[in-house]
């Protein structure tokens, strides 16, 4: 820790901690500074700024909303509305998730995936099992199972005469992210210790004279095994467009015929990922000529002679990829991965999720975050602009997290940048059905870094959608957009007014 990020957090004690947030009573709800400064010069025009109270009123979300703005070198809270409100964070919450994993585990860490030999080798032949054993990399993917089956074959082994076990590596198993989801959503899979592209299966139909041709593959741009692991039927009803049911060493889906029009695709969930990853080793294996019994999954500790060792990219670079897609899988492995690099006892996501929520109050001076996952998937997680901006610059405008957020810039109607020529956005955004967050830095290179965090819910609206409505409900789109168009403004008027 510098002595830069020492400072900070010493000013964040008395600006934004403490109870009943004191520090923050001296700041205002909502800016009454009605212009822009004026330029150099006794002629330069002064440039109106549009009032932060007119935006909210012009964006008309209804719920509620929440922001701090504040001076990214100091902590000093610049404007602030409902600044300890807490709301959901959505995907948000990732960029807290990356700080925890980069501090836990370090940026150069990587994740492997190993073959252990539980027995000896002779004249090709393993007598005793063979266990295809996960670490925890959210990257593999069936294109490196191909290589792992190659790198096996290399080794000379052909034949194996005990078992085929998979085994998740020491984190738990998580049979959804949240279970409040419809269940075909692929974004909100199950999670493991060995996770297979990201724990999604891909779904195909064709149509032809006779009906629907139906294909189920784990693919990859290079490879697309099938998978008998998930099974489609096709069923004549209305409702609902999709079922799911687990049927041990079967993932049984059903979809309604009158959806599926002439043809198609999409992603769906895996909730048994080992024995997923098994199955496509099983098929890369059979290819290089070595013939393995059908996965058994084992959640005893496993030791054994390392055959092959797939090792991840670096964590720095899972993370940059995680912000810059957003995906949840990699969120709540590497969560789960930190929760268990500091020793502690996670036997789910809510166990982990409150122990970086413990992490950000203790080493970033956030006074009240409340975190159930590690995505923001689930809409239980609370987190005031308050809780965000504390963390944020904590970490400091120039950290590993600043470099690694996605670089955005925002754009009016006619393509013109928003918040003018030399100024770096780096930010995470977040949406769910009528819950959207912003935060991050704007870096000025000739003036003052901002630190800032807008939440915007209208909870109650959430909370009336139907489960079956819940993949698209009506209105949710028009209400993101306004959402993100209200950010955008609040930033502009920000960075005239402070930046």
């Amino acid at each position: 820790m510098t002595d830069r990020n020492v400072s900070r957090r010493t000013v964040l004690a008395g600006l934004l901690a403490g109870a009943g947030q004191t520090a923050l009573a001296g700041a205002p709800q909502s800016s009454l500074v009605p212009v822009a400064r004026p330029g150099v010069g006794a002629l330069a025009p002064v440039v109106p700024v549009a009032g932060a109270d007119s935006l909210i009123k012009a964006a008309r979300l209804g719920g509620k909303i929440s922001y701090v703005v504040a001076d990214g070198a100091t902590g000093k809270v610049l404007e602030a509305h409902n600044p300890i409100l807490g709301l959901p964070p959505a995907s948000v919450a990732k960029a807290m998730t990356a700080q925890y994993a980069l501090e836990s585990l370090g940026q150069d860490h990587r994740f492997a995936t190993r073959l252990l030999a539980m027995g000896d080798v002779e004249n090709g032949r393993l007598n005793g099992d063979l266990v295809l054993l996960g670490g925890g990399d959210p990257t593999l993917d069936s294109t490196a199972l191909a290589q792992m089956a190659a790198g096996l074959k290399a080794t000379g082994l052909r034949e194996v005469s005990g078992r085929f076990l998979v085994a998740s590596g020491g984190l738990p198993h998580v049979h959804q992210i949240d279970a409040a989801q419809p269940a075909h959503l692929s974004y909100n899979p199950a999670v493991s210790g060995l996770n297979l592209n990201f724990n999604r299966v891909h779904f195909e139909w064709k149509k032809t004279s006779g009906g629907y041709t139906v294909l189920m593959d784990a693919r990859t741009v290079k490879y697309r095994p099938q998978v008998m692991l998930a099974q489609m039927k096709i069923i004549d009803r209305g409702a609902p467009v999709y079922t799911y049911a687990n049927g041990g060493g079967t993932e049984r889906w059903t979809v309604a015929r009158g959806a599926l029009g002439k043809g198609g695709s999409r992603w769906l969930p895996v909730r048994q990922p080992e024995l997923y990853a098994g199955e496509v080793f099983q098929t890369f294996a059979r290819a290089q000529g070595i013939k393995l019994p059908g996965p058994i999954l084992d959640t005893a500790p496993m030791t054994g002679t390392v055959l092959v060792d797939r090792q991840s990219p670096k964590l720095v670079d899972i993370l940059r990829a995680m912000l810059k897609h957003s995906t949840n899988l990699t969120a709540e492995v590497t969560g789960l991965s930190a929760s268990v690099a500091r020793g502690a006892t996670v036997g789910g996501l809510g166990q982990s999720a409150r122990e970086m929520s413990r992490w950000m109050r203790d080493d970033l001076g956030a006074p009240n975050p409340r975190f159930v996952d590690h995505s923001g998937l689930g809409d239980k997680s609370r987190i005031s602009a308050t809780d965000m901006v504390s963390a944020l610059v904590s970490v400091g405008t120039d950290s590993m997290l600043a470099s690694l957020m996605k670089k955005i810039e925002p754009r009016d109607s006619k393509g013109k940048l928003m918040l003018g020529e030399g100024r770096s956005l780096r930010a995470k955004t977040g949406t769910l059905n009528f819950v959207s967050g912003l935060a991050g830095y704007v870096n000025d290179a000739k003036g003052r870094d901002l630190v800032f965090a807008i939440f915007s819910a209208d909870l109650p609206r959430r909370a009336a959608i139907s489960r079956a409505e819940r993949e698209r409900p009506a209105g949710a789109r028009g209400w993101s957009r306004q959402a993100r168009a209200l950010q955008w403004r609040l930033l502009e008027r920000w960075v005239r007014l402070y930046g």
